[in-house]
């Protein structure tokens, strides 16, 4: 693609991209998978071949801040870092935590809200399956699922940490799942069946609205379900996905604030950043009736956050962002990938986190910033602890950024060297957002390469033949921190 920087210059622009969310339809999978980037193949002529499409919305995100356009020299502004930032403080920090479930001991509750004390946390967010919390009819809350909660929102409580109830799985007398998937539904279990939204919007109305009497401002917000873009229907299953999720958000939302109009309430809880589902919750009538846009981004975190973003805007919406689930496994080299994710190094995990979460610090948008999660689970390494309860590298790195938040980023590394010819530029990165390399002759941009890293933050790619290998001028940044953070060498 041959783009022009002025009436006497060309450069040749290079996408190397490795996404995996799944954006076409209005549902999508979590953006979860990553993968080594590829070197560009490229002709005399300049031209390059691009291995996969920018993802339009997130080039459309670039071009709205700035961020690809006509640089004609070294020293031309680059661009405009993550969006606006004007934030006098960072964003409340926090950790998922293990919910409610059929059984639950209170026990689990106090190992749960000391893990987030000793952490600094001071928001966690918790799974409610309405399933678990009122399985048998309507009206009639469980004893000892009520005991749990009670009890883990005192601890939170007393510890100055206030807590996100996500509220998902309709009970089986509530859900509106065909009745061959519901004559296979159980009271003290969760099956397929819970993962369809209520028949009578009413009815999860009814709960939320119970919640936000009982516990009242101790609720950081109460989360209108969990993940009903994703395409795996393993939260919110079934046909009208942005229709029947609006409806139950417009039910939700009044009750709960007639029940106390102090509680925030979240939408979206959304995994896509393309906008394609927002917009359609637009078109549904969502505005107006949430606080706060729940998001879940774990792949390319904060190019994601800023896409979301812009769509929020277009649409006139500028309810703040709530990032209440993201994270990295420590499965590296055990395995490969977890729940979509690439394994990553304990050590890796721990860096990613601090950098996140220092990214964000001055984002005025951001809400709330809550990591996944506080321990590991038998199939899943995301935890800040391993299943044994043992500190892993990134407790102490989360522990120091929630009591600190502002601080350095890691930054930017950047190697040049000539091979047969050609300059082959390598290095490191902060992780999170989509990457730009830039070669100039002179003051003369001739060539930018736009792509993400790999798993281990790395990256490697080959200039063009046609540069040459001596005489120029390479930069590389991160988008979200802008060029003034960019690493520049010559060669």
């Amino acid at each position: 693609m041959i783009m022009p920087i002025t009436t006497n210059t060309t450069i040749a622009t290079c996408s190397q991209i490795q996404v995996g969310d799944i954006e076409r339809q209005p549902t999508a999978t979590a953006p979860r998978r990553s993968g080594r980037v590829r070197r560009a193949q490229t002709g005399a002529d300049y031209r390059v071949r691009m291995f996969r499409r920018v993802p339009k919305h997130l080039l459309a995100s670039m071009l709205a801040l700035g961020a690809v356009g006509g640089l004609g020299s070294v020293a031309a502004a680059g661009p405009t870092p993550s969006a606006l930032r004007a934030a006098a403080a960072a964003p409340v920090g926090g950790i998922n935590i293990g919910g409610l479930g059929f059984g639950s001991r209170t026990a689990e509750a106090d190992q749960a809200i000391e893990g987030a004390r000793r952490l600094h946390a001071k928001v966690v967010r918790m799974e409610l399956p309405w399933a678990a919390l009122e399985p048998r009819a309507a009206n009639q809350i469980d004893p000892q699922a009520l005991a749990y909660v009670d009890r883990l929102v005192a601890d939170a409580a007393a510890a100055g940490i206030k807590v996100i109830a996500t509220v998902r799985a309709s009970p089986c007398w509530a859900s509106s799942a065909p009745r061959k998937v519901l004559s296979r539904c159980s009271p003290t279990t969760l099956t397929t069946a819970n993962a369809w939204p209520p028949r009578k919007p009413a009815d999860y109305a009814a709960v939320v609205a119970y919640l936000a009497r009982r516990y009242g401002t101790k609720l950081a917000a109460i989360e209108v379900w969990n993940e009903p873009d994703q395409s795996n229907e393993l939260y919110f299953a079934g046909p009208n996905k942005p229709q029947r999720y609006a409806a139950v958000l417009r039910a939700a939302y009044p009750a709960i604030k007639q029940a106390n109009p102090n509680v925030p309430v979240l939408a979206g809880s959304l995994v896509g950043s393309n906008g394609s589902f927002l917009r359609a919750l637009y078109a549904a009538g969502i505005k107006g009736f949430y606080d706060g846009l729940a998001v879940h981004y774990y792949n390319l975190t904060l190019g994601s956050v800023r896409s979301i973003r812009q769509v929020q805007l277009a649409n006139g919406d500028e309810k703040p962002l709530w990032l209440d689930e993201f994270g990295w496994t420590s499965c590296w080299p055990r395995e490969r990938v977890q729940q979509e994710q690439p394994c990553v190094t304990e050590k890796l995990q721990g860096q990613n986190i601090a950098n996140i979460f220092r990214s964000l610090a001055h984002t005025s948008y951001i809400a709330a910033e809550v990591i996944y999660q506080l321990r590991d689970e038998r199939t899943e390494d995301f935890g800040v602890l391993r299943t044994n309860a043992t500190h892993k590298p990134a407790f102490s790195s989360l522990a120091s950024v929630l009591a600190a938040p502002f601080g350095s980023v890691s930054p930017v590394t950047l190697q040049l060297r000539s091979r047969r010819g050609q300059v082959l530029a390598a290095g490191t990165s902060p992780v999170g957002d989509f990457m730009q390399l830039e070669a100039f002759q002179g003051s003369v941009l001739r060539y930018r390469a736009l792509f993400t890293l790999d798993r281990f933050n790395h990256y490697s790619l080959a200039l063009p033949r046609v540069l040459g290998s001596h005489g120029l001028t390479v930069r590389v940044f991160q988008y979200w921190a802008g060029v003034g953070r960019a690493a520049q060498k010559r060669i």
